[in-house]
């Protein structure tokens, strides 16, 4: 499948960088959706997403020197990292991402080599598919694959991968974000989901069977960042809903998700703050949706699974109002289509996509209809992906 592609950023490759092919190597790390579980996984909550064929591939060359000399398909001009200045690194205009993973890596024992880099990338920046993931993941597995490492593939390093690419964010980029985003790109594995405890990283793989349905993401084409979001605000309010929580029970639960309905029942009405009551409902609350969904997505019952994905949608609406018009017009709009068993807003939201389980019969309905109706209602014209579930960051 990625015959074509390789060759064609093979060619771009010679050209920016000279040489011949013999000596390039194919790196590959996916976009992921998460099914049910928002803005839960730095709460230490369950999360249940899935690597898309949807990805970032980086051609690699190692060099005599300690540069990374980075550049993408869809950019202009060539970025470069100094391995032996790298916190310099944090002002590049692009490549900043790539940067932090060398570092954390370097942190690690790596033993880095410079290298020419040229990413193409097919997932829609600013979607909510966590593109900046993907970056995280595929320079991990090719920076450490050209400094000699012959386990990228093996479980514990695509974890250790995910846990630096993280840090990057956390260090390099100011991005107070989970886990999730990269464990789902480095650990993904075709046609499954991951059901990820994000507090311990524990995790098992669920067989998605769709059936009669498919997948569809619908993106607003609202763009967001997370860094200029309001991202580090929610996780400053939950941060203080785990205090008052603590306070309240008598308890010193170390994450929110540690704290089940029942106690939200019991000492969720202490919470003075209307605004941090309804931020720590959600995150409690939408933890335990993604253990009702599980099992009910293990037996087939996609009815009942589309329903929970709409009072998700709900929760992340009214209680942690991270959508936005344009998100919930969206989702409106596609709730009005026969044939939708259910949908709800995915990623860090004020922009980016809606998932929906759509039967296969009315998808060109639902991609025609919706499109049209969500344009006029906002002046934005949407894109839809027909999703197919991939595997994680590998050597391609």
């Amino acid at each position: 499948m990625y015959e074509e592609r390789k060759n064609t950023v093979a060619d771009k490759f010679v050209e920016l960088f000279g040489g011949d092919k013999s000596d390039i190597r194919f790196f590959a790390a996916p976009g992921r959706v998460n099914l049910i579980g928002e803005h839960i996984d730095y709460c230490g909550g369950y999360v249940f997403p899935a690597a898309l064929t949807l990805d970032n591939i980086v051609a690699v060359r190692k060099t005599n020197d300690r540069k990374l000399k980075m550049a993408a398909t869809d950019l202009e001009g060539l970025f470069i990292a100094d391995l032996d200045n790298i916190e310099d690194a944090k002002n590049l205009k692009w490549g900043n991402y790539q940067a932090g993973v060398a570092k954390e890596l370097m942190d690690r024992g790596y033993e880095l080599t410079g290298c020419e880099m040229l990413m193409d990338g097919i997932i829609p920046f600013g979607s909510g598919l966590s593109s900046s993931a993907s970056i995280e993941l595929v320079t991990a597995v090719a920076l450490a694959g050209l400094a000699g490492d012959t386990e990228i593939a093996k479980p514990e390093k695509l974890i250790d991968f995910a846990v630096a690419g993280q840090g990057a964010e956390h260090n390099f980029c100011n991005v107070n974000c989970g886990i999730m985003d990269q464990f789902a790109s480095a650990m993904g594995k075709k046609d499954h989901a991951i059901l990820l405890n994000c507090s311990t990283l524990e995790y098992k793989y669920v067989p998605l069977q769709l059936g009669d349905y498919v997948l569809i993401l619908a993106n607003t084409k609202k763009k967001h960042k997370l860094g200029e979001s309001k991202y580090n605000e929610r996780r400053s309010e939950v941060e203080i809903g785990l205090k008052e929580l603590n306070k309240f029970s008598g308890m010193n639960k170390e994450n929110l998700c540690d704290y089940t309905e029942e106690d939200f029942n019991k000492y969720g009405a202490d919470i003075s703050d209307p605004i941090i009551r309804k931020r720590v409902e959600h995150v409690i609350l939408e933890n335990e949706r993604v253990k009702k969904a599980v099992p009910v997505l293990e037996s087939g019952d996609l009815e009942s699974f589309g329903k929970i994905l709409c009072a998700a949608n709900d929760s992340i609406r009214y209680l942690y109002e991270v959508t936005g018009d344009e998100l919930d017009a969206m989702w409106e709009e596609a709730q009005k289509i026969p044939g939708v068993l259910g949908s709800r807003m995915t990623g860090a939201g004020f922009g980016g996509c809606v998932l929906n389980i759509v039967k296969k019969s009315a998808a060109d309905e639902f991609i025609a209809e919706v499109g049209k109706n969500y344009e006029a209602r906002t002046g934005l014209h949407p894109e839809f992906y027909v999703c197919s579930i991939g595997d994680g960051a590998r050597e391609i």
